[in-house]
């Protein structure tokens, strides 16, 4: 009579469980974002980005003050513009423009004290903000929440 051994299988294989782990891994990073909507985070994203583009538009006319720097903003975006002429406080005779940046998500960003989507803000060449007038709580940044950007009289600009 022949012994046989049986090997009863209790568990899963390295091999299988690694697999395992890999597709899971896989669709975490690849499918279930898609289901998520995708302004969720788009108030932050434009509050950072619209930040950093006020700090380098203010460095600029910082660093060049016989030019005039001004960022134009609408209901579908945003563009940096340069211009050799400043009159007041808006400025003429443009030398560049930046290419739009649009927004998405259906965010916009809209002034504080009227809620206008379509305004013009224009630097002095000490990196203050001479137009629109505004200290403190001088933005908004509208998606699926409500985010604010202030301005300091001294022209710190910074997330509330």
């Amino acid at each position: 009579m022949v012994n046989r051994q049986h090997h009863l299988q209790l568990g899963f294989t390295l091999v299988e469980l690694v697999t395992t782990m890999i597709l899971i891994g896989i669709l975490a990073v690849a499918v279930l974002p898609r289901l998520s909507s995708d302004s969720s985070y788009s108030a932050y994203t434009l509050r950072n980005e619209f930040i950093s583009e006020l700090r380098l538009v203010q460095l600029q006319a910082l660093q060049n003050t016989d030019q005039c720097y001004q960022i134009e903003v609408n209901a579908s975006g945003y563009t940096l513009g340069y211009f050799s002429d400043r009159t007041g406080n808006t400025c003429s005779n443009p030398v560049r423009t930046e290419q739009a940046q649009a927004f998405s998500g259906g965010a916009h960003i809209a002034l504080a004290s009227t809620a206008s989507q379509a305004f013009s803000i224009t630097f002095d060449s000490l990196g203050r903000i001479i137009s629109p007038l505004c200290s403190g709580h001088c933005f908004n940044v509208v998606a699926d929440e409500t985010l604010a950007i202030a301005v300091e009289s001294e022209g710190y600009i910074y997330a509330l």
